[in-house]
């Protein structure tokens, strides 16, 4: 849960918050992660097990023996 305190106006009307700058950073990355999500929503996929098996290729994972 952020949280946050509002700013208001003379009429009470929200006009801006004061959050935590870690909440705000944290806020920040996560829209950024969602940007990137986004952008890259077209591209297309590689299956799971073809990942497994590059990285044992590359002995990033081990491979059975």
């Amino acid at each position: 849960m952020l949280s946050k305190r509002y700013v208001v106006d003379e009429k009470g009307e929200k006009k801006a918050v004061i959050m935590p700058i870690e909440e705000y950073e944290k806020l920040i990355e996560d829209l950024h992660d969602l940007a990137v999500v986004a952008e890259r929503r077209d591209e297309p996929t590689i299956p799971l097990d073809e990942i497994i098996e590059k990285l044992k290729k590359n002995g990033i994972l081990p491979s059975p023996t």
